[in-house]
């Protein structure tokens, strides 16, 4: 038995005072109208109505559940006007996460162009620089750079970044430019205090080289690390999009890019099987929008 169906054909039988003027009003069948009805009965186990040959009246019991059906049936439509606004007018809380530079130079912009359209949505956005649990952490969005290994989250792709050497064209002026991935051994290498620091992987004719790399300077921050670089002293190997801006100005120069790895992919991921609200519908569309090939490939 359809009960949202059988509730709302008792209220009309209840304020119709007849089944066949129930059933013209709800476009059934009389004897649809009629077991539905019989199966609410059923179902409650009391007679709702004592009928007679031209009219049916409620019982005390079918007086006290028409209140309760009411309420139900209103509360339901209150629920509908609610979302159907919501789809409209998006309102509520987001909590988004990404990468700290990427998520400061692409994703915080993004969200505060999303917040001046729609002013009722609050984003928490937090920035991070480690593998976010999504679910465990109770985030609705989250931006991932590299390939994904998570199968219980759904992804949208937005672009792709590329892994380069760079260095300022004055080191290169007074130390030479590399041209091959071997000649960094020979070079100053600022390197960043994450992954394999001290050796950093190329691909020549589809193999993997792997070169390790020395230098008087290690950060644990990528910034730091990009502004030594721009300052002279040494190579780096960084995100495409973290360098992006330096490149366009001349503070720093792609090298090696014949010997890259493969780009990774960057993509906006939310959480498996869950029933995405209109905001977050609706954020996720903007940011795919807004990031899809960002203006942050080097």
């Amino acid at each position: 038995m359809d009960r949202l169906k059988a509730l709302q054909t008792f209220v009309h039988i209840a304020d119709h005072g007849s089944l066949t003027q129930a059933a013209q009003a709800m476009d059934l069948s009389l004897p649809a109208v009629v077991r539905s009805l019989a199966a609410l009965e059923a179902q409650l186990r009391v007679r709702l109505f004592n009928r007679t040959t031209r009219r049916v009246a409620l019982t005390d019991e079918g007086q006290r559940y028409l209140d309760y059906a009411r309420q139900i049936l209103a509360t339901l439509a209150e629920a509908e006007r609610a979302i159907s606004t919501d789809l409209s007018t998006p309102a509520g809380k987001l909590r988004v996460t990404a990468p700290v530079l990427f998520g400061q130079l692409h994703v915080a912009p993004a969200v505060m162009r999303f917040l001046q359209k729609h002013p009722l949505v609050q984003v928490d956005l937090e920035l991070l620089d480690r593998v976010v649990n999504l679910v465990d952490e109770n985030f609705d969005v989250g931006i991932r750079i590299g390939v994904l290994d998570d199968s219980s989250l759904v992804a949208r792709s937005i672009g792709l970044v590329r892994r380069v050497v760079t260095a300022s064209p004055a080191f290169l002026r007074r130390h030479g430019t590399p041209r091959q991935p071997q000649d960094l051994q020979a070079l100053d290498c600022v390197r960043v205090s994450s992954g394999s620091n001290n050796t950093w992987s190329f691909h020549q004719q589809d193999k993997l080289i792997a070169v390790p790399v020395r230098g008087s300077l290690r950060c644990n921050h990528v910034q730091a690390a990009i502004d030594a670089c721009v300052a002279g002293l040494g190579c780096g190997l960084f995100m495409s999009y973290q360098v992006a801006s330096l490149v366009e100005q001349r503070q720093l120069k792609i090298v090696l890019d014949a010997f890259e790895p493969p780009p990774r992919p960057v993509s906006l991921v939310v959480p498996q099987a869950r029933l995405l609200p209109a905001r977050t519908r609706l954020f996720i569309d903007w940011m795919v929008r807004e990031l899809r090939e960002f203006k942050g490939r080097a």
